[in-house]
């Protein structure tokens, strides 16, 4: 079996903390190393400081799962022995690094967002595509059981007809220097929690879905949108409510109301390796019911898909079509705030 030699451009916390636990227990995979930027790649000065801090990161990589230290982006990027490039860098250096990895003939595995624009994320596509290479964004959540188990129960008919579908994603507020509160980064709500709730409202409505209203919240000493809300709906008028913020009490949760019952979940988007999530159902009179759904593993799952992209044309075009029909509802929103 020919591996699949994969970098990791950045040593990022998700990276160290998530990707590399799931791609360890690929046998498809051997992991090639982290790159750290140099001083003409670093976005902003980099200090002897900051230069020291991303190079223990890194060591840190290697010391656990071997690899070597690349000393720039580019370095790693120009290797010819390596075939993909996982890219968990801040949403706004997604377009011009991922463009680089697919100029050079590597597959992309890309942290959500896939860009900031539809436009940016449009000329990935067709790079990609040109030279028959996989591009993949990382909406791990969508490959977790527990969303197949909760179909199920709406497809048995148990809730009725469904009338509306209600999610919402947000946290309380991180880090000033967190790069979600950075405007020059990418920042903002919509990009980063806002996306997964488009992006499980898409999969609910399917390939009719648009947005019909939107609202994104500014509050003093930000300059990017901290808090949101949308409504999806689809050709059918079947309607999906979303709300979005970074600086929220937490919630994480999906609620699905029928015509004879309604399903709530709490952890749709962010349950981790191993934990069992529970559904809430309540159906006429009866009691609510609170159901274990299945543990999943849902970032090798993620990386198994883009394996799949790799090998098969019909997966290849699947996930271009994804990404390109995320960035279009982002867009409606952008357009009405």
């Amino acid at each position: 079996m020919n591996r699949i030699k994969i970098g990791v451009i950045c040593p990022s916390e998700i990276a160290f903390r998530r990707f590399m636990p799931s791609l360890s227990e690929l046998d498809e995979f051997e992991f090639a190393g982290v790159a750290i930027a140099d001083a003409c790649e670093w976005d902003g000065e980099l200090t002897d400081e900051l230069l020291d801090l991303e190079l223990r990161k890194a060591l840190n990589f290697t010391e656990n799962y071997g690899g070597t230290v690349y000393k720039s982006y580019s370095s790693m990027i120009e290797d010819d022995s390596i075939d993909a490039i996982y890219l968990p860098l801040p949403p706004a250096l997604h377009y011009k690094w991922g463009k680089e990895v697919l100029r050079h003939n590597k597959h992309l595995f890309l942290e959500k967002p896939s860009t900031t624009s539809l436009e940016d994320t449009k000329e990935l596509v067709e790079l990609a595509k040109g030279k028959d290479l996989a591009l993949h964004e990382n909406y791990m959540f969508v490959y977790h059981k527990q969303l197949e188990e909760i179909n199920e129960i709406v497809e048995s008919g148990e809730i009725g007809d469904v009338r509306l579908y209600r999610m919402a994603f947000g946290f309380p507020r991180r880090a000033a220097n967190d790069f979600r509160y950075n405007k020059k980064l990418g920042g903002g709500t919509l990009l980063d929690n806002g996306g997964y709730t488009i992006k499980l409202a898409s999969l609910l409505l399917g390939e009719t879905a648009k947005i019909v209203s939107s609202y994104l919240n500014y509050i003093d000493g930000f300059e990017v949108d901290i808090f949101g809300t949308a409504t999806v709906v689809n050709d059918e008028g079947l309607t999906a409510q979303i709300a979005f913020g970074m600086d929220n009490s937490y919630k994480c949760d999906l609620e699905i109301w029928g015509s004879k019952g309604t399903l709530f979940a709490n952890r749709i988007f962010t349950a981790p390796d191993g934990f069992v999530p529970k559904l809430t159902k309540k159906v006429g009179n009866n009691p609510e019911e609170i159901i274990d759904l299945s543990a999943d593993c849902t970032f090798k799952k993620s990386i198994e898909f883009f394996k799949s992209c790799i090998d098969s044309i019909g997966n290849r075009e699947k996930s271009y079509s994804n990404l390109i029909r995320q960035l279009k509802l982002v867009e409606m929103i952008k357009k009405e705030n």
